[in-house]
């Protein structure tokens, strides 16, 4: 038994990480001391000036655990792996924070491409980000494809008398596979990409005026719109409320803005000189040390994802430790240096008292006034919605539950819990190669780790047939107890009409379940047109704009899962059946190349040398699949 008394006293006077647990064993807290006795002792002292948030989380301590090191910047370190390990309640975490896009410029590359992806690796290119805006990548991304002529494939070595792509005839790559591009400029374009993505766009601005202008002279005036509009995205890119000189200097600003229910950091960026922009970074967790708690738990959270940090963090009040959060930063620099990026320097914490920056810092604490009461909104709006959806999808439950004649399990209002759907479809190729994707929706959110995948084995061809094997793999799996498939929806959404709704209906009634189903049929423009009862009534779609918006989202996202898993199927079969035909290659030379190249594109534009450096092939072996693909007609991509 753990007494937390007798504990306190076997506690060392080193610095280390703690760790609070509830009864249950989870880690609900974890923290950093330089004198670990003191520290969690200090939490167990009564006294009613404790902030209540404090007196909760302690009331929920049933034991504590902790790591000794040997200085208090281990203790830092291994406090910020141990909080992105666990994810505490009681923790300041960043909400989502592996999910956001980084833009990444390939310079390690002799011909680099820019394009979106959301890992951050130490490979020594450039990434910016991360952007909580998915829509503002896209379309940073779509001006830069309109502007400059990119590489778009993943290939590095171009063998001589390759097809280009279709990039290349359409205009949107220089061709270097067939050595159509000058590399100088190619570089001073990716440079050019690279400023304009720091946020120093002055250059890029003045080169495109200088088109426009031309453009205008020479009466292209199509061509000088489009200059026109490009320069309106950069602009964008940039827009704030006011430019306030600093210097050169880079410079981040944060500002902790805390709505009725909802907690942000404002963090405002400065780039050669002007603020360039804010990104909004959503929090959750009951926080016990308020915003300055918040800030630096924000720092330590963000900044290690980053590949360049700014020489300056500017805040508007002193946080602890910040002279160790310093040390932190420059270890984050350092290690950025190794791996390749070009930026080496020191990032200074700052609170500014007077001058540019303190005026600078002022505009951002005025514009986060503002945010406060616009999270306040934004809220106030979200959950109207999320209270309005779930009266629709009980409305679709009741109604189901009806007609079948058994109760309706409803959520009350002032219930959190979300409606929990999962949705079904069937996809196949000419009849052949069926599969059912099962994708699971909590309110507006998907369930991810929930979605199934079937491979129908008995019904191929047969929609009908096909969906209720699928039903019926998926209620004996939950029958039998696979942890998988035991949670049962509160509705089941089928694409499709009557007649899948009534295959689907008859293997839960064979099973004696009671789950509301109801069809999602599409009008000819393949849009969600009705929601179809077991009884043959519908509901127009066109007349409720939130229903139709949500089962259109499902109905999407289940299409787009069910098919995806057909075409992987399909292209195994395929690539499996073209490497046969290939002489000398069998099933485990096969499995090897598969192994080492990931697919039969790569495999097509390896050559001769390549192809000797996988393990089973010889000389012979490796002449035949080059001479495979040469005389192939290019319908092996896939």
């Amino acid at each position: 038994m753990f007494v937390i008394e007798d504990e306190l006293k076997k506690l060392p006077t080193t610095p280390g990480v703690y760790m609070h647990k509830d009864s249950l064993g989870e880690v609900i807290y974890v923290g950093k001391a330089v004198n670990l006795r003191n520290r969690v002792r200090s939490y167990f002292r009564k006294t009613s000036q404790a902030d209540p948030k404090v007196r909760a989380m302690v009331s929920n301590i049933a034991e504590f655990e902790y790591i000794s090191c040997a200085t208090e910047m281990e203790a830092l370190l291994l406090e910020c792996n141990l909080i992105k390990k666990y994810m505490p309640r009681y923790n300041v975490l960043l909400k989502d924070d592996k999910s956001y896009p980084y833009i990444e410029v390939t310079v390690s590359e002799e011909w680099p491409r820019v394009f979106s992806t959301r890992r951050l690796l130490r490979d020594g290119n450039r990434y910016f980000g991360p952007y909580s805006d998915g829509g503002a990548v896209k379309r940073i991304l779509a001006m830069i494809d309109e502007m400059y002529r990119f590489k778009k494939c993943r290939q590095q070595e171009f063998r001589k008398g390759v097809r280009p792509c279709l990039n290349y005839y359409i205009g949107k790559c220089p061709g270097m596979c067939v050595d159509g591009a000058d590399h100088a400029g190619y570089m001073e374009d990716i440079d050019e990409v690279i400023e304009i993505l720091s946020g120093r766009d002055r250059a890029a601005m003045a080169k495109v005026r200088a088109k426009m202008e031309q453009a205008s002279e020479e009466m292209r005036y199509e061509d000088a719109a489009k200059y026109r509009d490009y320069m309106n995205s950069m602009r964008s890119l940039g827009e704030t409320q006011r430019a306030t000189v600093i210097g050169d200097r880079d410079a981040d600003i944060l500002v902790p803005v805390t709505g009725s229910r909802t907690t942000v950091v404002a963090q405002y960026k400065v780039r050669d000189g002007r603020m360039t922009g804010r990104e909004i970074t959503y929090l959750m967790g009951e926080f016990t040390g308020g915003e300055r708690d918040i800030l630096s738990s924000f720092i330590k959270q963000h900044y290690p994802e980053l590949s360049a940090l700014p020489r300056e963090i500017l805040l508007p009040f002193h946080i602890e430790d910040e002279e160790l959060l310093e040390g932190f930063l420059e270890s984050i620099n350092a290690g950025n240096a190794e791996a390749g990026s070009d930026v080496m320097h020191k990032t200074r914490i700052a609170v500014p008292e007077r001058g540019e920056k303190k005026a600078l810092l002022r505009l951002a604490l005025d514009d986060s006034v503002k945010l406060a009461g616009t999270l306040d909104e934004k809220a106030d709006r979200e959950a109207e919605r999320r209270e309005a959806l779930k009266k629709e999808i009980a409305g679709l439950i009741e109604y189901a539950s009806k007609i079948s004649g058994s109760a309706p399990v409803l959520i009350a209002d002032d219930d959190e819990r979300e409606y929990r759907i999962e949705a079904y479809d069937i996809s196949n190729f000419n009849g052949l190669d069926t599969v059912g994707g099962m994708v699971v929706y909590e309110g507006r959110k998907p369930v991810r780790n929930d979605y199934r995948k079937f491979k129908v084995k008995t019904a191929e061809g047969d929609d009908y047939g096909s969906l209720r094997e699928v039903m019926y793999r998926r209620l004996k799996r939950a029958r039998k107890g696979d942890e998988g498939f035991s949670t049962y929806p509160d509705i089941m959404f089928i694409d499709g009409g009557l007649g899948q709704v009534h295959a689907v209906k008859s293997v839960l009634d064979a099973f004696r379940i009671a789950i509301p189903v109801v069809g999602l049929a599409k009008d000819d423009s393949h849009r969600t047109r009705a929601v179809v009862f077991d009884d043959g009534h519908e509901i127009d779609l066109r007349d409720n704009r939130l229903l139709f918006s949500y089962c259109g989202t499902i109905q999407e996202e289940v299409h787009r899962f069910a098919i995806t898993y057909m075409s992987g199927v399909k292209g195994k079969k395929m690539i499996k059946s073209a490497l046969e035909d290939i002489p000398g290659i069998g099933p485990k030379r096969r499995a090897e190349l598969l192994q080492r190249f990931g697919s039969m594109k790569a495999i097509k534009e390896a050559g001769y040398e390549e192809l000797m450096k996988t393990g089973g092939l010889n000389s012979k072996v490796a002449e035949s699949v080059v001479e495979f693909f040469a005389a192939s007609d290019g319908n092996l991509d896939n």
